[in-house]
């Protein structure tokens, strides 16, 4: 309060700035950075480690996993990028907070699966994942119905990665 009795307020974003190309393709660059990272962590298990356990009679073939990701992952940068454009409204810290948290454990959970191939950690990271999802969708639909809509088939995919880890974690009990 510079002037003693007004609360400082950070400048307005134009509409035409807040969803411009750039912010998307920050985004963009962004949600599939992730990706590269935790393909970069899955690699050096994919063809030995994962193969070895027993999994689930509903997992589904290897290659479906990289394109069904691809497309959630920009489909989270769409999302992300249209909540951006509502920056005016109050409740976008908490939208940036559950989208990051949400990203960022999506990450660790490959860490723990691929990486560290503990299968109780991942369980557990995959748990709290499909909370975070949840969260932010719900806190997206609040902001940009169409945001909040383009999550509900990340949310659907967590929730049988959910339902695989756990069949995976069963089957491999030591």
């Amino acid at each position: 309060m510079p002037d003693g009795g007004t609360p400082q307020r950070w400048p307005e974003a134009d509409a035409p700035a807040a969803r411009s190309p750039l912010v998307l393709l920050v985004l963009l660059a962004f949600c599939l950075g992730v990706s590269a990272i935790g393909g970069a962590i899955t690699a050096s298990s994919v063809d030995t480690w994962y193969p070895a356990l027993n999994k689930p009679s509903f997992t589904p073939p290897n290659w479906i996993f990289a394109p069904v990701w691809t497309t959630l992952y920009v489909m989270m940068a769409v999302a992300a990028w249209r909540v951006w454009g509502q920056r005016r409204r109050a409740d976008i810290r908490w939208a940036s907070c559950w989208f990051c948290g949400q990203l960022v454990l999506n990450l660790m959970w490959t860490v723990a699966f691929f990486g560290l191939r503990n299968l109780s950690a991942a369980l557990f990271v995959i748990l709290l994942l499909v909370f975070a999802v949840v969260m932010t969708t719900i806190v997206f639909l609040r902001i940009d119905r169409l945001a909040g809509w383009l999550f509900v088939p990340y949310l659907g995919w967590v929730a049988f990665a959910t339902l695989l880890m756990a069949g995976i974690w069963l089957l491999n009990l030591p």
